[in-house]
């Protein structure tokens, strides 16, 4: 197929190498370059970097429902386009060019976790079971008729960076397997019910900010669907902590309020929560680095009976 393909972060990256492998990919089209870092230096999005690397045309276009972006796509008669993690809604313009329609690589197993961040909702949310829905795209926000699916099981270690990494390999074969259906006739449309979906918004850092009336296991969950951005978060005495691992602990709590570090041990300190208490056991402080707990606490003291806000 000649394929006109559409994406954006690391996420897409797998799918656009594996089309390349298996059809003749016309075009990219990606999001603008963003600055980065101190400097501000403007950066390529992931996707263009390897476009440019296969030598495949890129196209960035600040809105693709501009007219003059929708006949440039148009003049390329695509049979097909893909989309992972693009970042745009496409409009109508678009979704009626090429034969085959615009499908799309999506981090759950819709009608579930519709939306910009299903991989870190799922996280969040104690999951045991993820996947890819390959679909088609249509006006609504991920509300187009599905295609095929494939399960991805979340382990109680997966952060979003492990779970993202399994999950974009998981969606390049399942793209693949799509295709080929399409092509030889043998995948039907199914679709979705409206009723059973559920939203998966997009991720703030107000969105790490941790509730310690929750129970451990719900921290520990917001801990690994925000690893390794924005990342989970608490105050100590007005400083921004942030924190990755945590794990339960029987250390009681006695009368101790939510948010209290009950306990500074050797492994890490030790915080009332909803359920009992919860061992931070690796964070990161402002201006330093990411560590373990252990070791952060060698060069710093915290103080027992301080309030976690």
């Amino acid at each position: 197929m000649r394929i006109v393909f559409m994406g954006t972060p690391d996420f897409a990256v797998p799918s656009l190498a594996a089309l390349m492998e298996k059809h003749d990919v016309i075009l990219v089209i990606t999001q603008p370059d963003k600055p980065k870092g101190r400097g501000k230096k403007m950066v390529f999005p992931p996707v263009k970097a390897f476009a440019a690397e296969h030598d495949i045309p890129v196209l960035q276009p600040e809105k693709v429902r501009e007219h003059e972006f929708v006949e440039k796509l148009r003049a390329c008669a695509p049979d097909l386009i893909a989309v992972a993690a693009f970042g745009q809604i496409l409009p109508e313009s678009i979704l009626q060019i090429p034969k085959y329609g615009c499908i799309n690589v999506h981090g759950s197993l819709l009608p579930k976790y519709r939306g910009a961040a299903p991989m870190q909702w799922a996280l969040i949310d104690g999951e045991s079971v993820t996947g890819i829905t390959t679909m088609y795209m249509a006006k609504g926000l991920d509300s187009g008729d599905m295609l095929l699916k494939k399960e991805v099981a979340i382990t109680p270690e997966d952060t979003f960076a492990t779970l993202h990494d399994k999950m974009a390999q998981t969606g390049a074969a399942l793209l693949l397997e799509t295709l080929d259906g399409l092509e030889k006739g043998t995948i039907s449309r199914i679709q979705q019910d409206h009723d059973a979906a559920t939203y998966a918004p997009m991720i703030t850092k107000e969105t790490g900010h941790i509730d310690w009336s929750k129970n451990a296991l719900d921290i520990i969950h917001l801990m690994h669907g925000l690893d390794p951005a924005p990342a989970a978060y608490t105050m100590y005495e007005d400083e921004v902590l942030k924190l990755y691992q945590a794990e339960k602990t029987e250390i009681a709590p006695a009368n101790a309020a939510f948010g209290e570090i009950v306990a500074v041990l050797k492994k890490g300190f030790a915080v009332r929560c909803g359920d009992g208490c919860l061992l931070v056991t690796e964070l990161q402080a402002r201006g330093g680095k990411r560590m373990a707990a252990d070791a952060y606490l060698r060069g710093h003291a915290m103080k027992e009976g301080v309030l976690l806000k």
